[in-house]
Formats: C-alpha cells, structure tokens, sequence
C-alpha cells in the first residue's frame, strides 16, 4: 500500500509549499510506474482557505483523514495566531489531535510556528525561515533551533526552511524511505537537483562579496571526479587558482559550508551511492569513496542515517529493490 501523506492547509497558507507535497511525494515511483505515496490534502474544517497568493485553495478533505496519515505535512503559513502569538486557534488544535501518535510529521517554512505552538517542538531541534527566527525564538525559547540549515531531521518530527527548502526536505525523507535512486528519479521528474549544498546561511541577506569573477565551483566539480583521492585545502585552492584563504571564504559565500564539510559530505553521498548499486565489500566502497576505512565509513554512515553499511545495503541495495 502506498505510504498516505496528508497535508493540512491552514489559512493563509504559502501556495508554493501547499504543492510542493504533492508534486515531489507525487514524483517518487518504483520501476513499474506504480506511486510510493498517496497524498491528500485537507483543512481544519474541511471548507476552503486563503493562500498568500491571493486566490482561495478548495480541499477534498477534513480532517478526519489525518488520522489515517502516515506522514503529515504543515506547509509555511503568512497568517494566523501561531505566527502572531504562538497559539493555536482551536480547529487547529483539534485537527492536529486526530494525529496517530506513530505518524511522522513534517513543516515547511513558517509551518514550524504551528508545529511549536502545538507543543510538537519542546526541547527538539528544528529551523524555519531565517527571516522569522528572531520571532520563532521569542516565542518558543524551548526548540533547538538551527537557523543555518536547509532542513533538520528529528526521527519522526522534520522541518525545512523557507519555501524551495520544502523540496529538499521532502526529497530527502524519499531519499530515507526508498533509497537514492527513487529520490533521484523524483528530482528528475519535478526538474530539481537531488541535493542541494550549503545550508541557508547562504541565502541570509547580507552584503554583497566584491564582484571578482572568481568562484569554486570548477574546483568543486574537480573534486567531485576525485572523491577516492587526497583532497587537502591546499590542493583545492591551487585548483581554483586563489590563496586557501580566499578560496575558503569564497567557498563559504557560495556553499554555506567549509570545504572540509562539503567534502565529507560528498563522499558519504558517495558511498551511499555505492552501497545501493554495487555490491563491493565495505572497505572497497570506504577506499572510493574518499573515506579510508571501513571504520570512518561506518562512523559516517551512522552519524548520518543511523545504521552500518550492511544495514543500509540489506535495505536499500539493488537486491532489496
């Protein structure tokens, strides 16, 4: 049976994050065509709500199918007492209640204020748009909030920065139900890169780096053609012809990360990749993946996705597909 997504629209509800839930669930498939998730949409009342690009969105559903929902997803809203004061009203309230403990759920955006105001986000980590963290700390001092990140994955409670981080949020949790391939095949289809680098400090408004027409991305490029081999700063920097001090803050202002950063992740990504479609011995995949050991490579992958690398085959290799 397909996995049931429902997503509960609220009024004043961000229009790009109300579809982002169906068209990238909506986009993961096996081989044979067949969906890996129903989605559905519904309201509190089940009567329609206001979007925030000025025309009304009409639901099939109430909220008695939030009860039958294996994964819940609250999209960014622009209204309404959790953004003003950290309430809920109480059809809001009352819709989230009918949640099955056991069921995952997910924000987009400022949908975060909705999760902390009904109490989902005490003492947990999260992250929502950084031009409303200043407010979302005011008003739930309790959440961990990293305000530098794309999206932040709490086990069964996940939430995404603004807006285009809805779809990287919703690529990865495919990414950890069904494995690269369907995650990639899904980006495919809805025309987005299946992960994107940095976090997003790099979208902050702040001043404008002097133009100089230098960048790392050809250098990142390289790199990426050489994951299995020694990477230091140094040989990064000489690649993109700076110093390693420029080429570091250049680094940083483009990807929101260190290079050391983005160079492990790459070489999880990697051995990910490796894992699911080969089946070299772990120490192989370590050794081309840039990671050396079996022992950093198992350290890495369970720092990431919580399991060993023979866990992570058994579920998402070819042969489990």
């Amino acid at each position: 049976m397909p996995h049931e997504v429902v997503v509960l629209a609220l009024d004043d509800v961000v229009a790009f994050d109300l579809g982002v839930p169906s068209q990238v669930f909506g986009a993961a498939r096996d081989a044979d065509g067949r969906p890996f998730y129903r989605i559905r949409v519904c309201t509190p009342d089940g009567r329609p709500v206001r979007t925030s690009a000025g025309f009304t969105a009409v639901p099939e559903h109430g909220p008695e199918i939030l009860a039958a929902a294996d994964t819940v997803v609250v999209p960014g809203v622009h209204g309404g007492t959790a953004l003003l004061d950290g309430t809920l009203e109480p059809p809001v309230a009352a819709a989230l209640a009918r949640r099955r403990p056991d069921s995952r759920i997910m924000s987009i955006c400022t949908g975060a204020f909705v999760l902390a105001a009904a109490g989902t986000l005490d003492g947990r980590p999260a992250t929502t748009h950084w031009a409303y963290v200043e407010r979302f700390r005011a008003l739930h001092p309790t959440v961990r909030l990293d305000p530098d990140v794309l999206f932040v994955d709490d086990g069964d409670v996940l939430s995404s920065a603004g807006v285009g981080a809805g779809v990287d949020l919703c690529l990865h949790v495919i990414r950890q139900d069904h494995g690269s391939a369907v995650a990639n095949g899904a980006a495919r289809r809805s025309v987005m890169p299946p992960w994107r680098e940095g976090g997003q400090s790099q979208f902050i408004e702040r001043p404008m780096p002097a133009p100089t027409g230098a960048s790392t991305a050809e250098a990142r490029a390289w790199a990426l053609e050489r994951l299995h081999e020694p990477l230091d700063l140094a040989r990064l920097a000489r690649r993109a012809g700076m110093s390693v001090r420029t080429f570091t803050r250049r680094f940083r202002e483009e990807t929101g990360i260190s290079p050391a950063q983005w160079l492990v992740r790459q070489r999880i990504e990697e051995a990910r990749r490796l894992l699911e479609t080969t089946d070299l011995p772990v120490d192989q995949v370590a050794e081309r993946a840039g990671l050396g050991t079996a022992a950093s490579l198992r350290q890495h992958l369970h720092t990431t996705v919580g399991v060993s690398p023979a866990a992570y085959r058994r579920t998402f290799g070819a042969s489990a597909v």
